[in-house]
């Protein structure tokens, strides 16, 4: 028995040159961009082209490149250790599968069908699922695996917003963040869970990502165990003309400086440092705290290689296994509510 599990992200930019294409992959996205190829083709030209000097700085910041690749490889060493041994899954081997950059999906394909596994688990980096991030990738995959001749079994796993491993994990740091900032301004912190936000016709579309937002908040804060935690929940990297999910991180760190209190932002969507961690949530909107008079801003990290994030995913993957399910939650069957008409468990 061989088990291949993919682990989908987002990707990033490797160079400096490689900044404008990323952009373009990503805009030419129908998930990013709902409208006719010909036009979508031409608006990611055009935005990527525009966005790309702006980017670059950002990612200068970076050295040049995103990190993410490293560390989801670092994230798939980690997760092959923790399956290693399981008699139901075989030999394992996890494989990163980037979305926008390389890795790209069909490169990727190609090396697991050489490698030649009996089942293949499909598992998102994404802990709550939206089709614009776990669906899209998702189905990068399967157009990838045919057109590769990959024939193994497959198991999807769609979301786990509530996996007992990530949100311990996400806890353990935010206790320890809040600890430190109480020591060190005697004062009680406010914590913004910050995730990237969506446009508001995404979500009053059905998609699910916010209502699952809200669900890994809730429980990393309740996991806290502490009855003074001051929280909510925040949306970050807005863009464009369109109305996001409320409320918007920036704006709320403007009113924790008007009301002087002590900030603690935790990424609660992203699993791996990146761009709008090191760049957006580290400095800019560190920045925007001190120029609005927050006292103190402190960002948790994710949870990256955190043994109870990565045995909560081997969890995740034994269990979705282990259900037999073409198609799984993390959970075993459908977590959201009915309004979220877009959950891919609506017919599971």
């Amino acid at each position: 028995m061989k088990t291949a599990v993919l682990l989908f992200n987002l990707g990033g930019p490797d160079s400096p040159e490689a900044v404008q294409p990323f952009l373009f992959n990503l805009f030419n996205d129908p998930a990013i961009i709902g409208v006719p190829t010909p036009i979508r083709w031409l608006l990611a030209k055009l935005i990527s082209a525009r966005r790309a000097p702006i980017a670059k700085e950002i990612y200068a910041h970076l050295g040049g490149a995103s990190p993410l690749l490293p560390n989801t490889e670092a994230q798939a060493d980690a997760l092959r250790k923790a399956l290693d041994g399981d008699p139901d899954l075989g030999e394992v081997r996890c494989f990163p599968v980037m979305r926008y950059w390389h890795p790209f999906a069909l490169d990727t394909a190609r090396e697991v069908k050489a490698w030649g596994p009996d089942r293949e688990v499909l598992l998102p980096l994404y802990p709550q699922f939206s089709t614009a991030t776990s669906e899209s990738s998702i189905q990068d995959w399967e157009r990838a695996r045919k057109k590769a001749g990959l024939t193994s079994e497959t198991v999807t796993v769609c979301c786990y917003p509530e996996e007992p491993g990530f949100v311990a994990a996400g806890a353990a740091l935010l206790k320890e963040a809040v600890a430190e900032v109480r020591a060190a301004t005697g004062e009680n912190p406010r914590v913004f869970f910050s995730a990237h936000g969506l446009p508001k016709k995404v979500v009053d579309g059905g998609d699910p990502y916010q209502w699952q937002v809200e669900r890994s908040s809730e429980a990393m804060a309740k996991a806290v165990d502490d009855p003074d935690l001051d929280w909510r929940v925040t949306y970050q990297s807005r863009v464009g003309p369109l109305e996001w999910v409320k409320p918007y991180t920036e704006e709320e760190i403007r009113q924790a400086g008007a009301d002087k209190v002590p900030l603690i932002i935790v990424p609660v969507a992203f699993v791996s440092e990146h761009s709008e961690t090191l760049v957006e949530l580290d400095i800019e909107y560190g920045e925007l705290a001190e120029e609005v008079g927050v006292p103190h801003y402190r960002r948790v990290p994710t949870v990256s290689v955190e043994q109870p994030f990565i045995d909560g995913l081997a969890s995740v993957v034994r269990g979705a296994v282990a259900r037999g399910h073409k198609l799984d939650s993390g959970a075993g069957g459908r977590v959201c509510p009915g309004v979220c008409r877009r959950c891919p468990m609506k017919a599971a």
